[in-house]
């Protein structure tokens, strides 16, 4: 399926020569009508000689109407250009060529319509006229055609060069993330909400969950049309009409944009590669007002240009573009600059939600280029530069079909610049990076508390920033490269040893004679730090209990034996048999026994104790 787009100054007999064209009338409006004036966009389709089918989008010509004019040439193959014969061409002639080159519409042809009104010596000075403006634009080899919709001469001619430009025209690319502008979006008794707009990046079918940005308005497709027939399935470059269930229509406007969930973030920073047109009346400042257009949304804005201090006519600079209001497009989307009476120019979009750049910088400016200019392969490496990403996460954000970003990728693996773990794509200019900061966390932690043997794996991931998935993917190829030890619920550099300082030694040895001397009845009283308990703990020293009790680990050991032989003996023992047994208080006795059942050798049944498993 093919789109094509009308272009061309007002009253110059485009919305005619549709209708000759199709038997179609695209003016829908009544004020249209009345006035014999395209306001709005129109639409209709035919079949050319060979059986393809061609959605038509009529666009208005007169200058009042250039937004909309904008909003129906996104997502157009064709163009056709059309000047009247009466008039040749005018001003906004020359301003929907100019636009038809800043959104880079693949190809087009030219007709000159009423020729039925003049004589052909007039005619060839009017070809004459427009090819002298096609020079110097993409039209500049299109076919100039003459036609009359009153009398229907040139009509064959038409179906038949459209016929031939589709031979060598590119089909729409297939990412795998349909998106459809919202042109139009209207109630039908019975149906509820429908919009329409023109399937790009992907394919649509009923049933499919969607998305609609901005607003993330979530609902269903519950039918879609194709000229006025039912389809169950839309392929992308198809004018669409998708009834939608679950979404209310006073919720919906032109410039929202339909997609599935989580594919398209709406954006309020936007880089962009700035073409000026040939016709821009003055020089553009930075810091310009204008307004942004790019397929049918539209925002009022701040142009920064990123590489020089003023644009001028004809010039090509890097932008950002700072929105009022948010817009959803995608990298790769083709937009249109303007301020309240002129097309400034425009052009691809490079990145979105973009940080607010420092001017003339060299290494951004290099960053934009490659993003714009740079092979697949630079472009996914620079991807994950930011982290890891699915093979068709990376497709969709390039801009590029899945066997194009396959090749790159296949590429980079034999390279070894990039890591396939789990099905997450990992740079390994990023994986270094990370695993630096990851171990440097460690050794702060450890650093800080020196008793510790290990960094508690949470406070590691937390310091680090790092998804729970991604940070285990890292240290699971840290921990294989031998960069970082994985100990128990920890993290530790390699070779880490916890260590005392000679004070600490000194008490250490202290308090475990004072452990031992006191045997069953442990004092409590002058202890070490909690931090110097952990680590006799974990050196095996002392068992430490949840009440803040410590044994000597062999005083300990003999108690653990004795109560065992105790209740294999009994079958069971009190408290108050335990603090009996070794001559102690309640408080230890209720310590220990409490020990023991988290250390899961024994159970409590009523007042008593069983060994676990008895």
């Amino acid at each position: 399926m093919f789109v094509l787009g009308t272009a061309g100054h007002v009253d110059h007999g485009k919305s005619a020569l549709v209708r000759a064209l199709t038997g179609i009338d695209p003016d829908r409006l009544r004020e249209e009508k009345e006035r014999g004036l395209t306001i709005d966009l129109g639409f209709a389709w035919l079949s050319l000689p060979s059986g393809r089918d061609v959605s038509i989008v009529d666009v208005p010509g007169h200058e009042r109407f250039i937004k909309n004019m904008l909003a129906g040439a996104g997502g157009v193959d064709i163009a056709m250009l059309v000047a009247a014969a009466d008039e040749g061409p005018m001003p906004q002639t020359r301003e929907h060529l100019a636009i038809l080159d800043i959104l880079d519409v693949p190809t087009g042809l030219v007709v000159i319509t009423k020729t039925d009104l003049v004589e052909d010596d007039y005619l060839d000075l009017v070809e004459a006229e427009l090819a002298e403006i096609l020079a110097t634009s993409r039209l500049a080899d299109a076919p100039i055609l003459r036609a009359s919709a009153y009398d229907g001469r040139g009509i064959d001619d038409i179906l038949k060069t459209l016929d031939s430009l589709l031979d060598t025209t590119p089909r729409k690319r297939d990412l795998g993330r349909p998106r459809l502008p919202i042109d139009r979006a209207f109630t039908i008794q019975g149906f509820g909400s429908v919009v329409t707009g023109t399937l790009v990046d992907g394919a649509l079918e009923v049933g499919q969950d969607i998305e609609l940005q901005p607003g993330r308005i979530r609902g269903r497709v519950r039918g879609l049309q194709r000229h006025k027939e039912k389809v169950d399935r839309l392929e992308p470059g198809t004018r669409a009409a998708v009834n939608l269930g679950g979404v209310r229509a006073e919720d919906l406007e032109r410039g929202m944009v339909l997609a599935r969930p989580g594919t398209l973030r709406p954006t309020r920073a936007i880089d962009l590669r700035l073409r000026a047109t040939d016709l821009l009346p003055h020089p553009v400042s930075h810091s310009a007002g204008i307004t942004f257009l790019c397929a049918t949304s539209e925002s009022q804005g701040q142009l920064r240009l990123l590489d020089r201090d003023e644009l001028l006519p004809g010039d090509e600079c890097w932008a950002q573009v700072r929105l009022e209001n948010p817009v959803a497009v995608a990298p790769g989307d083709h937009c249109v600059i303007r301020t309240t009476n002129d097309t400034i120019g425009g052009g691809p979009v490079i990145s979105i939600n973009a940080p607010r750049h420092r001017r003339k910088d060299p290494a951004m400016l290099e960053a934009l280029r490659r993003k714009a200019e740079g092979t697949i392969a630079d472009r996914i490496l620079d991807e994950l530069l930011s982290g890891p990403a699915t093979r068709q996460s990376l497709a969709q954000r390039l801009g590029v079909e899945q066997a194009e970003a396959e090749e790159a990728i296949r590429e980079l693996l034999g390279a070894a610049s990039i890591r396939d773990v789990d099905g997450q794509l990992m740079s390994q200019a990023w994986l270094e990076i990370t695993i630096s900061r990851v171990a440097a966390e460690t050794r702060t932690f450890l650093s800080a508390n020196p008793l510790r043997d290990h960094a508690p794996r949470e406070h590691v991931r937390s310091a680090s920033g790092l998804e729970q998935a991604v940070f285990d993917r890292v240290v699971a190829i840290a921990a294989e490269d031998g960069q970082l030890e994985e100990r128990a619920a920890g993290l530790a550099t390699p070779g880490h040893q916890a260590s005392l300082t000679p004070a600490q030694e000194k008490d250490v040895a202290r308090f475990l004679s004072a452990l031992r001397q006191g045997g069953y009845s442990p004092p409590t009283d002058d202890v070490p730090s909690q931090d110097l308990l952990a680590y006799l703990a974990t050196r095996g020293d002392i068992e430490l209990t949840r009440a803040g009790i410590a044994w000597d680990a062999g005083v300990y050991r003999d108690m653990v034996e004795q109560v065992r032989a105790a209740i294999e003996s009994n079958g069971s023992i009190s408290l108050a048999e335990v603090r009996d047994m070794f001559g102690t208080s309640r408080k230890y006795a209720q310590a220990f026994l409490e020990h023991l059942d988290e250390q899961r050798i024994t159970r409590r049944v009523g007042d008593t104790r069983v060994l676990r498993g008895g």
